[in-house]
């Protein structure tokens, strides 16, 4: 396949932004009757006025968050909401969904640990399907806990994890491995959690909880030191960045000085679109601020040098605005982190991946995503001035960009393989180091946004594009080499030579050539485990 013929129909698959619209697409206004859970979004913060004036309209306020208000509203309503003057966006409440031995030494945490780092002090917000009781999490005592906050969101009653995803999630970022003598030991084992469950028994919450929940660990950031927020979670993607509400949501946390991290989506060996995977990042991964998380295999060995790229991880770039996602690799297949007690959807429906010992094996983006907030939490318990911007610039600037030139993958179900070529909308700025993060003097006082990318059929080159404020600069070019400050980010331009299943040549440089197909497969066989 030509680059051209690729990257146009990329681009065909990934609509630009409609512009001057105040309804989103998939919000349905021609009912006469009924109700709908909206999201409104004002062009600033949401005064009283505002909020009456939906009210005014049949709105029912459930959730406010700086310029972003959650209603519950008359159909009939939506049109004359959206021509409010204030008024700048209305979106559906849409639905958002789910998505360690050898992973700790994976990334060079127990170099860290040996340094007597461990996150201690620093809070956590898992925002997930909730936190059930584990060993792990006590700290050591039996009758104490590290998840210092619960609370549910959503209608959900209660704040034990039902489903088993949170719990897990939890054990991957702060897991302390008491259950297993240490063996099983999450990321950052000294640091607190703050529970805030947005997911039902089945894995599925809403817009307006997830925005309820970053507005709850907002709230409580100074009382419990809350410093990252885990997203675990996603959807697809409908409109810009800019407009998704989701995306709003995680940038006030952002810019509160929260470091918020997000799982990039399973949807890597999607090609529904002839896409070969590209173009599946989720929102709010989308978002250029947040770090953005694919997922690595650790092989079941110690060392990091034989670890692949797992061929589910979401590749980029993003729909819609074409942002260079994700940031960076971890590792997120077949990760054995903590259940919890109690009973749990998942634990039911796959017993084969309960470990002994209170474990469970799962494997996703959304197991990536804790390993990074982890990492986050013990650089800044090295050093709690650094804003979220300097925490994504070192974990960034620090990943180790040596891959191989292609790899392919085996579903164990449906013995369909995948190949997977390591460029940098796979694998983004390279794989997580811990350890080289914490030794990085790096305190650059600007932003870290992903750069948008952008391809020129004239020259059949695909550049970088961001504001010169920016610390990526004004205008990168991928191709020789790719300069972030005074440091390569993502190296030198690779080539991967009759590495297909094809025996097609695929080379980025100034020039793309992409295998034809990517055969396409059962993605949840994919999530739970990749042999």
């Amino acid at each position: 396949m030509k680059t051209a013929c690729f990257w146009l129909s990329l681009l065909a698959a990934l609509p630009c932004a409609a512009r001057d619209k105040k309804i989103a697409d998939d919000l349905n206004v021609n009912q006469q009757y009924g109700e709908a859970d909206v999201i409104v979004q004002f062009a600033a913060d949401a005064s009283d006025q505002d909020t009456r004036d939906v009210e005014t309209k049949g709105g029912k306020l459930k959730v406010k968050l700086g310029s972003i208000e959650a209603f519950s509203l008359p159909v009939s309503s939506i049109q004359g909401v959206a021509a409010l003057p204030n008024v700048v966006y209305v979106s559906p409440d849409r639905r958002v969904h789910k998505q360690l031995n050898y992973t700790a030494a994976a990334v060079n945490a127990g170099l860290a640990w040996q340094y007597g780092w461990s996150g201690k002090g620093i809070g956590i917000a898992i925002v997930d399907s909730g936190i059930s009781p584990s060993a792990d999490l006590l700290g050591g005592k039996k009758d104490s806990s590290r998840v210092v906050y619960s609370e549910a969101f959503g209608g959900l009653t209660g704040t034990a994890d039902l489903y088993g995803h949170g719990t897990h999630v939890a054990g991957i970022a702060a897991g302390d491995g008491s259950a297993s003598q240490g063996a099983m030991s999450g990321i950052a084992r000294g640091a607190d959690l703050i529970n805030l469950r947005v997911l039902d028994e089945n894995g599925e919450g809403s817009d307006s909880a997830v925005i309820a929940a970053i507005s709850r660990a907002i709230e409580l950031m100074k009382k419990y030191n809350i410093r990252v927020l885990n997203l675990s979670l996603g959807r697809p993607v409908y409109e810009s960045y800019r407009r998704d509400p989701l995306c709003r949501a995680a940038e006030i946390a952002w810019k509160a000085g929260i470091v918020v991290v997000a799982a990039a989506g399973n949807g890597g060996r999607d090609n529904t679109f002839g896409n070969q995977g590209y173009g599946t990042i989720l929102s709010p991964g989308n978002d250029p601020y947040v770090i953005t998380v694919g997922a690595m295999k650790a092989m079941s060995t110690l060392s990091r040098g034989d670890d692949l790229i797992a061929s589910y991880s979401a590749k980029g770039p993003t729909a819609i605005d074409h942002i260079a996602k994700p940031d960076l690799v971890a590792p997120g297949n077949q990760v054995v982190s903590s259940i919890g007690t109690g009973t749990h959807t998942l634990s039911s429906l796959y017993p084969q991946n309960v470990v002994s010992g209170g474990y469970f094996r799962l494997s996703g983006t959304s197991m990536a995503a804790p390993v990074v907030a982890g990492a986050a939490a013990l650089l800044l318990e090295q050093n709690s001035s650094l804003t979220p911007d300097q925490v994504k610039a070192r974990l960034m600037k620090t990943a180790t960009k040596s891959f191989p030139s292609a790899s392919f993958a085996t579903d164990p179900v449906s013995g369909v393989t995948y190949a997977s070529a390591y460029d940098f909308l796979t694998v983004g700025a390279g794989y997580l180091d811990i350890h080289a993060a914490l030794n990085s003097p790096d305190t650059a006082n600007r932003q870290a946004l992903s750069p948008a990318t952008v391809y020129d059929s004239s020259t059949r080159t695909v550049s970088m594009v961001a504001d010169a404020s920016v610390i990526w600069g004004s205008s990168v070019v991928w191709g020789s080499s790719v300069i972030w400050g005074s440091s390569v980010i993502w190296g030198s331009s690779v080539v991967w030579a009759d590495a297909t299943p094809n025996g097609l040549s695929v080379i980025w440089g100034s020039s793309v050539v992409w295998a034809d197909t990517f055969t396409g497969g059962d993605e949840r066989t994919s999530v739970l485990g990749e042999k």
